[in-house]
């Protein structure tokens, strides 16, 4: 497969807008079955941490006073990940707050996302649910760090990305692993995607 990017954002909320921004990105780049790369960063916005939030993740609104501002911050992630396709657990989300805030900065995002959570939906349906955390503990992936921390998260993202690339090369013979394919199989109704898996195994 060739590099993707798995990105994770803490933010104050869940949509992005005027009272809701990211606090908080990590990004790793995997290559070759590995990690290769990784960048992470807490971000100045100057929307205050509901204490909901704080709670959640430890970002504190003392923490983000010292933080550089999220310009800056999104400059130098977007120029880390440059074009490399892009994975995030819940894509929706993180998509909605990676076009956001390079908008913010007169940027666009030129490549699509994968999500994990939608191909362990239909790639793991025996696992207990398809939370990020309950995944990684259910495949006996490594224990990156705290739970709601943006590099903890991509970690864990990015760990169960490539178990799931190894369970179509192991289990359904796939061997041309694309971030492509994994878009494809993402928008598969579960019912179908035996049918799915047999027709790229045979591409």
């Amino acid at each position: 497969m060739e590099p993707i990017a798995v990105i994770d954002f803490e933010t104050t909320g869940i949509s992005p807008g005027q009272n809701c921004r990211a606090t908080e990105i990590a990004a790793v780049i995997v290559e070759d079955g590995r990690i290769v790369g990784r960048y992470q960063s807490l971000m100045k916005t100057g929307v205050w941490v509901p204490p909901f939030i704080e709670s959640l993740t430890g970002i504190s609104n003392a923490m983000l006073r010292d933080a550089p501002p999220a310009a800056e911050v999104m400059e130098a992630v977007a120029e880390f990940v440059g074009d490399i396709p892009l994975v995030a657990h819940n894509a929706s989300f993180d998509q909605k707050f990676w076009d956001a805030e390079l908008a913010l900065i007169r940027r666009q995002r030129r490549q699509t996302f994968a999500c994990s959570m939608l191909l362990a939906r239909r790639l793991l349906p025996q696992a207990p649910n398809h939370k990020l955390g309950t995944l990684n503990t259910w495949a006996r992936l490594p224990v990156t760090g705290k739970a709601h921390r943006a590099m903890a998260d991509a970690e864990m993202a990015a760990n169960l990305t490539l178990f799931m690339a190894g369970q179509l090369r192991d289990q359904h013979g796939i061997q041309a692993i694309s971030h492509n394919l994994l878009c494809r199989l993402q928008k598969v109704p579960a019912a179908k995607i035996g049918e799915a898996l047999r027709l790229a195994r045979n591409a």
